[in-house]
């Protein structure tokens, strides 16, 4: 059992502005049957918060490290690419995959998520059906069979905190 599965359960961070979007993947999790433990933030801004535990995701206990992160690239105030950028050049966080998964399937957006440290580029799925086939094809890659950077602890983090502008 790889490593950042702790309890059963492994947390997955989605970062997506549309609450529709929110509600099909939380469904598509549930539908998939997989014991994974999902956080949703809106926006990169609250991303960034919630990685550097400040404001409402202070308390390691109702925050926990993500395993994943899913990002949509298209959101308000700091988008997904900004929040990617901050995430990959922090050492702090740099070892979390990072998927991007967005409506947008533009060549350039392709190629800058990779520049900027993505570890994955999918679009978004149009139908249901396809979408819970990827959400399990995510977990059972990311979880099961890749093995994981190694991460740092909420000590080693702090230390790193001192990057965060």
């Amino acid at each position: 059992m790889n490593s950042r599965r702790r309890g059963g359960s492994i947390t997955i961070l989605i970062a997506e502005d549309d609450a529709d979007d929110r509600l099909l993947l939380a469904d598509a999790f549930h539908e998939a049957r997989l014991r994974v433990d999902l956080r949703f933030v809106c926006d990169g801004d609250e991303l960034l918060d919630y990685l550097w535990r400040r404001e409402a995701y202070m308390d390691p206990e109702t925050s926990p490290r993500p395993g994943l992160i899913l990002l949509d690239l298209n959101m308000p105030r700091k988008d997904g690419r900004e929040a990617l950028a901050e995430i990959k050049g922090s050492t702090a966080f740099r070892h979390i995959p990072v998927v991007a998964l967005t409506t947008s399937s533009a060549n350039e957006d392709v190629m800058r998520t990779y520049a900027l440290g993505g570890n994955s580029y999918i679009a978004k799925p149009v139908s249901f059906a396809a979408l819970v086939d990827l959400v399990r094809s995510l977990v059972h890659y990311w979880f099961e069979l890749v093995e994981p950077s190694v991460t740092m602890d909420d000590g080693e983090a702090n230390a790193a905190r001192g990057e965060a502008s």
